[in-house]
């Protein structure tokens, strides 16, 4: 028997793949026909700082035409009497945990600390098993230093935590002037686990209508290559578990993130290219490639390839192509 048993967010799971963030863990029926196809946990929709920040705005207005005017007082509003997109995540999540037996892991996109970390508390009431912290803030303001850039982590890390209890993940971007510093720096909070890294958006230009459009919605597989090298370089040298995204489309891409130190992948882009269905698929692939190689469990191979468990550390680090590019 394979044990593909294993943990992230404080969660034990089942297996190491967990469905992320997407329009695919936006509804029951798609949740559900996620945890048949074999996910370990879902982490659903993302909400969106900016989200919370305007219903804020709106509530408090509301509060003072009713003559209340603490904040403490969001508690006892009944967010789905408001209509809002805040009571409409709360009442998902409690909807999700009734449907399914797998963790359920709350998502928030946010950039600040401003105005909206008291949500937390209430996703942690609506019974979410853990929450993940989406951050990235695009370090173009010429104003901001990195050292002021790189705060925010911590100022919304600090913020969320004093209001649960349960796990909090952070999502991060890999731009840093000291990305191995940043990563070790966070682990070193109370955080549970760190996943390397979130997708951003990416602009395109049409140039036959002169507008700005997106592109590159999905990943690629070629773009596992950035997050396994951190994970490779950071798994044994931070204080919480890491854990894989983008990139990562087949089952042997799982193997590569775990054999690099991850202790759970995030998929979604190839969940969209090949179907829900396709996380049996990965799984298969995972459990064969363990019997060809008298594996157990994944705990026997777990950051086998690390850069502190490899015998070639210094690949991890080669930034440049003089051993391919030789000859041309």
């Amino acid at each position: 028997m394979h044990n593909l048993k294993t943990s992230f967010f404080g969660l034990k799971l089942k297996n190491p793949i967990i469905a992320g963030s997407s329009g695919l863990t936006n509804s029951i029926s798609d949740i559900q026909d996620i945890e048949k196809a074999g996910a370990s946990a879902v982490v659903l929709k993302s909400l969106f700082e900016e989200e919370i920040r305007v219903e804020t705005e709106k509530n408090m207005t509301k509060m003072v035409a009713s003559g209340f005017v603490y904040p403490e007082t969001m508690s006892y509003f009944e967010y789905d009497d408001m209509d809002d997109p805040l009571g409409n995540y709360l009442q998902f999540i409690r909807d999700v945990k009734k449907s399914v037996k797998i963790p359920v892991i709350a998502s928030i996109n946010c950039v600040t600390a401003d105005q909206w970390t008291y949500f937390a508390k209430q996703i942690e009431e609506a019974g979410a098993d853990a929450i993940e912290l989406n951050i990235f803030a695009l370090p173009t303001d010429i104003n901001r230093t990195s050292q002021e850039t790189e705060d925010l982590y911590f100022n919304i890390i600090e913020a969320v935590l004093k209001q649960v209890t349960i796990p909090v993940n952070i999502k991060m971007g890999y731009f840093s002037a000291n990305l191995a510093k940043l990563i070790e720096r966070i682990s070193k909070t109370k955080i549970a686990g760190i996943t390397l890294f979130n997708r951003f958006y990416s602009p395109d230009i049409d140039i036959d209508n002169m507008e700005i459009t997106s592109s590159n919605v999905l990943s690629n597989p070629d773009e596992i290559t950035m997050p396994l090298r951190w994970v490779g370089i950071m798994s044994g040298r931070v204080k919480c578990q890491l854990a894989a995204s983008t990139g990562i489309h087949n089952g042997e891409a799982v193997i590569k993130q775990l054999l690099a130190g991850a202790g759970a992948v995030q998929v979604a882009s190839t969940l969209y290219r090949n179907g829900v269905q396709h996380i049996n698929k990965m799984l298969k692939e995972v459990t064969n490639w363990m019997d060809q190689n008298d594996y157990k469990s994944v705990n026997d191979f777990m950051g086998k390839m690390s850069q502190d468990n490899s015998s070639n550390p210094a690949a991890f680090e080669r930034v440049q192509f003089m051993k391919y590019f030789r000859e041309f």
